[in-house]
This record gives structure tokens, sequence and C-alpha cells, in this order.
């Protein structure tokens, strides 16, 4: 129960941040919201959008306002002109918050595929050739930004060979073949780079592992090297794992942000992007507010999880 608590403090801090900090940089922001949201409006077309943006408010008040709203799920609508308002941003949210959550759950399941075998497999022939081969692949993944891989797989794989598409969202109900052709890139753009950090830090948690006196035991009974490292050597060295996938949910998420817009998934990177574009400072607000959410409640499902992998957490906190 504390731990539940104490993750909803954390949320809570987190998100009063978070948000109070991006009202504050769109304050700075140079140039006049209402000319870009109405170019031709009239001065009373103006005041009145300032006043419904809370623009004629200093940060504090608007800050204030905007809080009440969001907790009471009244997020309002966006601005398209004079008098005219636009998409419900709720319902733009409840569009692309499931695009974004696909997207990250595809490139963890990719990640951890590819990564935790080839973290096994690398502790195991450690210091040689494979394991040598393995750590300067990695490193050279590491050094390859997400936009840049994304840049490089659209020139190769759909500009000059049209075998993938560049952009757009198919749901997978509607089209599962063209679901798949549309995401296979975006995935590999952020997974890339996950691989790398998840495969040599499973690695070196195995190595260290494999020396523990629990695995000479388990050798000295004659099991198979197969079962020592997958049921024995795999559970404790997967909690350092776990906690840097926790860590690393802030870049897998930012990483799936830039690489909605480079795609036009039209995800929540895709509507920050475009709030920012168009001055929608208090859709902006609240589509950060739902990313910050996002990124404690991860966090906290993979504290839980701790209590899965490791009984000795679980004893030590009813303790």
């Amino acid at each position: 129960m504390q731990a539940i608590v104490r993750r909803v403090i954390q949320l809570l801090v987190v998100l009063l941040v978070v948000t109070f900090f991006a009202s504050l940089l769109t304050s700075f922001l140079p140039g006049d919201p209402v000319t870009t949201i109405a170019p031709f409006a009239s001065p009373a077309q103006r005041a009145q959008i300032s006043k419904d943006n809370g623009l004629d408010e200093n940060i504090v008040v608007r800050y204030k306002d905007w809080l009440v709203n969001f907790a009471t799920l009244n997020m309002g609508r966006e601005y398209a002109g004079s008098g005219i308002r636009g998409a419900s941003i709720s319902q733009r949210i409840k569009e692309a918050l499931p695009r974004s959550l696909i997207l990250m759950f595809y490139v963890q399941v990719l990640t951890l595929l590819i990564a935790v075998p080839l973290g096994v497999y690398s502790a195991y022939r450690a210091g040689r050739a494979f394991d040598q081969l393995a750590n300067g692949f990695a490193f050279l993944l590491l050094s390859i930004p997400v936009y840049v891989a994304a840049t490089l797989m659209i020139a190769v794989f759909a500009v000059s060979n049209h075998l993938l598409p560049s952009e757009g969202w198919i749901a997978l109900t509607n089209d599962p073949t063209g679901h798949v052709k549309h995401l296979v890139m975006p995935v590999i753009a952020i997974a890339i780079g996950q691989i790398a950090v998840y495969s040599r830090l499973l690695r070196s948690d195995m190595v260290a592992t494999l020396q523990e006196d629990f695995i000479l035991m388990a050798k000295s009974k004659g099991i198979s090297n197969g079962r020592i490292l997958w049921r024995h050597a795999l559970r404790p060295s997967s909690l350092t794992l776990l906690t840097v996938a926790g860590l690393n949910v802030g870049a897998l998420i930012s990483g799936a942000l830039i690489i909605e817009v480079i795609f036009h998934l039209g995800g929540m990177g895709f509507l920050i992007k475009d709030a920012i574009d168009r001055r929608q400072y208090v859709a902006l607000q609240d589509y950060i507010a739902v990313v910050a959410i996002l990124y404690v409640l991860v966090n906290f499902a993979v504290d839980g999880l701790y209590r899965v992998l490791d009984p000795r957490i679980r004893g030590s906190r009813v303790g």
C-alpha cells in the first residue's frame, strides 16, 4: 500500500513539474500565437482567442486554469481560426495514444527477442570472437541516432526500391499485412539502439553471475549449459536489465515521438509537433501531461515486476 501511495505522489509531482515547465517554455516562444491561430481575425476576435487560451493572464494563473481543466477532464477543443473551434483535444488523444502505445510495445518485444539471446550467448562466449564482434556491432548501433536510421531506411526501402511505405498508419484490424508493412521501419529504427543497450548490459551481468558459487554448484551436478544459462543465470541477471528498461522508457518515448513525426503515424509525437507548429498551447500541455503520466505508470509497473523476479525484495519490503 505504501508503494502505491508513493508512486501516486511521484506521479503527481512529475506531472506538475513537467507541465509547468512546458507552460513556462511555451511562454518564451517568439511571435504572437494568436496571429498563427487566426491571422486575419479582427481585434475583438483576437482578444477573445487570447482570453480563451489564457494568454492575457500571467503564467501562474494560466497554468492554474489549465490544471483545473485537465484534472476535471475538461480539455476543450483546439482553435482552427477566428471564431472556429477545431477538433476535440480528448478525442485526438484517444485516437493517437493507442498508436504510440502499440509502436512502443512492438519496439520492446523486438528488442527483447533479439537482445536477450544475444546477451546470454555473448556472456557464454565471453572474450571470444563472437563476443568481440557483438560488442563492436553494439557500439556501431549506439552511434546511429534514431532519425538517421529512419532516414536511411526510407531512402533504401521506400524511395529506391519501393518495398515498404514511407508514411501513414493502418490499423491491425483493418489490414494486418498493411499494418506490419507500415510499422517495420519505425519499429526497427527505434529498436536498434535499444538492442545494443540491453544486450551489452545483460551480457555484463551474466558474466558476473556465471562466476557465482551457485552456478559452480549447478555445473558440478552435471546440469547442461543451456539449463544453467536460461534457468539459473538469466533470472538474477535480468533485474538490472529490468531497471534500465524502466529508466529507458524516457528514451523510448522520445524516440517514438520523433519516429511518429518522420513517418506520419499520427501518434502523440505527431500531436505534440502539430500543437507546437500551430501554437495550440492548451492542447500542447494536455499532450505533454499524457506522456508524463505514461512515463510514470510504466516505471510503476517495472517496480512491481521486481517483486515477481526477486523474492528477496518482497521479503525486505514486507519486513
